[in-house]
């Protein structure tokens, strides 16, 4: 009965569930995102490495062991920090594959580091998620595969952080170009009529407001008077 609600949920039939490869050298974690997928209505294949990924898949160069044509593997969900083979790596060598690139590759990790996490879906990664991975997580990623939404997300992901990038150089340049104007508006005071004028101050103690102090010495003043 769960299966057909989860099915109906989703929008696919029972006998369609997603196939996730798990990949995670952690047993227990491996087991409780392998509880999360089956509880999703997911069939599931969890291996302990991402060596054993490439053989499962066929990626070491040996045949693959399991056939695609009967039981597809539709999202590959990686831990990164892995010893032999980080998830990273194993993230390189499926888009560097023209048969498994266009398998959707989520990354998990304990540890929210953006530069890892700007490398992982610069290399293709659909998305990247922070352990301990929750039954929500697996429920999104359900419904964005089965919707075709994910790589759209990741896309637009993508967009926003290139478009932030470069807003942010833009906005400093103009900052420090603002300044220098500001200085020469200072240093480029009127002198004589304009000295005068009536227009009250903005603030009391803005250097415009004392023009006897921009003036300087009675001697100067005189000089200015007596060019006139």
């Amino acid at each position: 009965m769960a299966t057909a609600t989860a099915a109906e949920v989703y929008g696919t039939p029972s006998d369609e569930e997603l196939h996730v490869l798990a990949v995670d050298d952690s047993y227990v974690d491996r087991k409780v995102i392998e509880r999360l997928l089956k509880v999703s209505a997911c069939k599931v294949t969890a291996v302990e490495s991402g060596i054993r990924a490439l053989q499962y898949l066929g990626l070491d160069g040996g045949k693959s062991s399991v056939d695609f044509d009967a039981l597809k593997v539709n999202l590959i969900m990686t831990d990164y920090s892995m010893p032999g083979m980080t998830g990273y790596e194993l993230l390189k060598k499926i888009k560097e594959s023209s048969a498994f690139r266009e398998i959707p590759v989520v990354i998990m990790s304990s540890e929210n580091i953006l530069t890892r996490i700007d490398r992982c879906l610069e290399e293709g990664a659909e998305d990247y998620i922070v352990k301990p991975v929750k039954l929500s997580d697996v429920r999104r990623l359900k419904e964005f595969i089965i919707k075709g939404e994910l790589e759209e997300n990741s896309k637009t992901r993508h967009q926003k952080r290139k478009q932030r990038d470069e807003d942010q150089p833009s906005s400093s340049a103009s900052s420090s170009s603002s300044s220098p104007t500001t200085s020469l508006s200072f240093l480029q005071l009127p002198a004589g009529d304009d000295a005068s004028s009536s227009d009250p101050p903005s603030s009391p103690s803005s250097p415009l407001s004392q023009p006897e102090l921009l003036l300087g010495s009675p001697s100067k003043r005189s000089k200015l008077l007596n060019r006139d």
